[in-house]
Formats: C-alpha cells, sequence, structure tokens
C-alpha cells in the first residue's frame, strides 16, 4: 500500500469518524426537550381524559384533577403555556416516544417500561385501601378477622385482599367498581378495598356515612414519565414537583382532589 494511499484511507476515517460524532451531537441536542419546549411556548402533557380524580372533564368541558394542578405547575416553571393531550393506556407510550407529547403523567414504575422510558421523581400517590365507616375500628389486617369486605374480583386489589385477610373475613368479589361501591354504601359489606382513585369518589360523596381509609395493602406512586437522555426535562420536572411538596401546594391538590392529606411515605417506591 502506497503512502497515498494510506492518507486517503485515513482521511477517509476521519471523515466517518467526523460524521459520526456530529451525528451524536445531533441526536444529543435532539434528546433535550427544554430548548424545543421553550421555543414553541407550549408543554404538551399526555394524560388521561377520564381517570377522576387525577384527571377528568368538568362543567365548562376543560380537564380538572391532581394531575392537572401538577401539570400547569409544571408548565408554570417552564414559564410556558399547558396543553394537555388525551391519551389512552395503549397509546400513551407511542405518543411520548414519537415526541407528540414532552411528558406523561400517572404512569406507574416498571422495569418494562424502564428500558423506553425515563422517570421522573413520584409525584402523586396510588395505594390500595381499606376504607370503612369512621364508626368502624379497624387499624390492620387482624382487624379484618370477620368482617365482610368488597373487593373487585380479579384485581390487583383482589389479590392484596386475598394476601392480607385472615381467613374468618368475609370476603365478597364483585366484577365492577359500581358493584363494589354499592354493596358497601348499602351496608351490603362493612368495608371495602378499592385504590385511592376508586375510594377518593366515596369519601367526597357518602357524608352521612362517613367513610374513611382505615390502613393501606399496598402502595406503587406515579411517576411523571418523559424520553430516555432528557435529563435537563427530568431535572426540571423534579424541582417544580419538590416545590409543590416543600410550599404546600401537593398537599393542597391531594385534600381538593383524593379527600386526604398527602403522606409523603406513599411517594416512595
Amino acid at each position: 500500500m502506497t503512502f497515498k494511499t494510506t492518507l486517503k484511507s485515513s482521511f477517509a476515517a476521519l471523515l466517518l469518524l467526523g460524521g459520526a460524532t456530529i451525528a451524536m451531537t445531533a441526536t444529543d441536542a435532539r434528546a433535550d426537550a427544554i430548548d424545543d419546549i421553550t421555543k414553541a411556548g407550549v408543554l404538551n402533557v399526555g394524560v388521561f381524559a377520564d381517570f377522576p380524580p387525577f384527571s377528568s372533564a368538568s362543567a365548562d368541558m376543560t380537564l380538572k384533577g391532581y394531575d392537572i394542578d401538577v401539570a400547569q405547575a409544571l408548565a408554570d416553571a417552564l414559564k410556558v403555556k399547558l396543553k394537555t393531550v388525551s391519551v389512552t393506556g395503549q397509546n400513551r407510550i407511542p405518543y411520548l416516544t414519537e415526541h407528540r407529547v414532552d411528558l406523561l403523567m400517572s404512569v406507574g414504575y416498571s422495569k418494562e417500561r424502564e428500558q423506553v422510558l425515563d422517570f421522573a421523581a413520584p409525584y402523586a400517590p396510588y395505594y390500595i385501601a381499606v376504607i370503612g365507616p369512621k364508626a368502624l375500628d379497624i387499624k390492620n389486617k387482624d382487624d379484618l378477622a370477620g368482617k365482610s369486605i368488597a373487593v373487585n374480583r380479579g384485581t390487583l386489589e383482589d389479590t392484596s385482599l386475598t394476601a392480607a385477610a385472615p381467613a374468618s373475613a368475609d370476603v365478597k368479589r364483585f366484577d365492577n367498581y359500581n358493584a363494589v361501591i354499592q354493596a358497601f354504601i348499602s351496608g351490603q359489606t362493612q368495608l371495602m378495598v378499592v385504590g385511592n382513585d376508586v375510594g377518593a369518589q366515596v369519601l367526597a360523596r357518602q357524608e352521612a356515612l362517613a367513610p374513611e381509609q382505615k390502613f393501606q395493602l399496598l402502595t406503587s406512586p406515579s411517576h411523571i414519565a418523559l424520553n430516555k437522555k432528557e435529563d435537563r426535562l427530568k431535572q426540571a420536572v423534579n424541582d417544580a414537583v419538590a416545590k409543590m411538596l416543600a410550599d404546600g401546594s401537593l398537599n393542597k391538590s391531594s385534600e381538593a382532589w383524593l379527600k386526604t392529606p398527602l403522606n409523603p411515605a406513599n411517594l416512595k417506591d
């Protein structure tokens, strides 16, 4: 091989290396969403449109709820407008990875999801609770002995209750949440086991029964999901959530929408 050939080969290799470096730099630049959000003046946030009390249509047809409060705080922190984008359980991850939204609300952490998404710090409590009337003294799973308890058949609530309940507990399984709630408020069962999203609706509407959360069976907080390698956006989200925790605004949203004070312990995976 001549010196000229060697020189040409080396030059070609440098061009390829340089092109790869430029491509990597461009990819890294695209992965940082903060600049794009700021330039557009809009934060696009994917939310479930029918997921009370976290997000649902109000009388004026705008979305309201715990998730909307937090999404608005994130937009305010970035000094841009909030645009909520209705998503479903099937399309929301593609919406994020295809950059149709910048963030997703109410995403539970899993190792499988972590392969394609990044997760900001937990911001919303999600847990399964035993709910009963204030007059009934229930403090822990041992107190479920001899009690009748409504639960939705085949759900995570069902498996959690089955694992915790004493053998003498009368577990009554129903085919949907409406049936579970009706059994409880009608007195067919003394207690019910539901997620705090369903429970909040009962706590808000049944003043005569004075229902309350007795204790929790399982805790799995919700995260805000974002695309991989968006470190600046992730830090901005974490900072905004930390500020809401510190100034009490996250607790205010919890009391307004979840009908219970925010317990920071419920924001731990």
